[in-house]
């Protein structure tokens, strides 16, 4: 039966997460580990293995499975949206103060390439609402997508379009402590134009979250891709789960040791695990974690 965290202190990630390693120590054979890494953290994001689940369940499950923050999908069981009221949002914001498990911020659908410029208004006001919902809770951050490239529209002026409105929520969210988060989706997944949305955009609080495409393949493969955003990146980051063989997840962990990632890697599971989910989200996090480790052993 695994065991559970009790401490998320990032400088303790080691001693936590890395359980191997605490054993190994114990018995005075504690692998050197390079720095590097040692702030990785894991995370959830309730898309879809935490869609069914309202508040209190979702941080109970987990606090138990020792998933250390979480990103809330918008239109979820939780309810987490901007109609809450402020005792409401002081509320949602003491539950996480009260748990091991912290949040990360919002992760919404709010998307910029249209070709109509009140569609793109709608979609930043939209955003700004967001930002200031995950900054009441006690969120860093918002997560955007780019989303696709209109057709009869070059691609460069779509690019530049949807960086200008990363630009504009960034600002707004510097008064708010708040990361605006590209992730890498729908039909924007080349990661040379995510750098070219990034460049346009040119805000330290605009940032890029990686999301585990099969397009980070393509090419020169992962690693040239990966060194296109690496200058980017942000505090999250989307996987799908360890067990999925598509993707080589051990190359992503070595990448994220060699670059001293300082966030959080966050499952966005497909379906929802049948049966118990804690054990299932403690698979995934072993799993994952070893994986980092060995990278981390590597790196020395």
């Amino acid at each position: 039966m695994p065991t559970t965290p009790r401490s998320f202190e990032r400088r303790q990630f080691i001693s936590t997460l890395f359980g191997a390693g605490v054993a190994a120590a114990a018995l005075g054979q504690a692998p050197k580990l390079s720095y590097k890494g040692e702030n990785i953290q894991y995370g959830l994001v309730t898309y879809m293995w935490g869609a069914d689940l309202d508040l209190p369940t979702l941080i109970d499950t987990c606090d138990k499975a020792g998933v250390q923050g979480v990103e809330l999908r918008v239109e979820h069981a939780h309810k987490v949206d901007p109609t809450l009221t402020p005792p409401q949002r002081a509320e949602v914001r003491k539950r996480f103060e009260d748990a091991q498990v912290k949040l990360i911020g919002m992760g919404t659908n709010f998307e910029f390439h249209d070709v109509n410029p009140d569609k793109v208004l709608k979609n930043i006001a939209g955003a700004k609402e967001y930002i200031k919902l995950s900054h009441d809770i006690g969120g860093s951050g918002v997560k955007v997508k780019p989303n696709a490239l209109p057709k009869g529209v070059e691609k460069e002026k779509t690019l530049e379009q949807i960086g200008k409105s990363l630009a504009e929520l960034a600002d707004y969210a510097v008064g708010f402590g708040q990361e605006i988060r590209l992730e890498v989706h729908g039909g924007v997944t080349d990661l040379g134009d995510i750098r070219t949305v990034m460049k346009a955009a040119n805000r330290d609080n605009a940032r890029v979250c990686w999301n585990s495409n099969p397009a980070d393949l393509a090419g020169e493969g992962i690693e040239a891709n990966f060194a296109k955003v690496k200058e980017f990146l942000g505090h999250t980051l989307h996987m799908r789960e360890a067990t999925e063989s598509k993707y080589p997840w051990k190359k992503l962990a070595k990448l994220l040791v060699e670059a001293d990632f300082d966030g959080f890697t966050c499952l966005e599971g497909g379906k929802a695990p049948e049966g118990d989910r804690v054990e299932a989200l403690i698979k995934q996090r072993e799993l994952w974690t070893a994986m980092i480790m060995e990278a981390r052993k590597e790196a020395v």
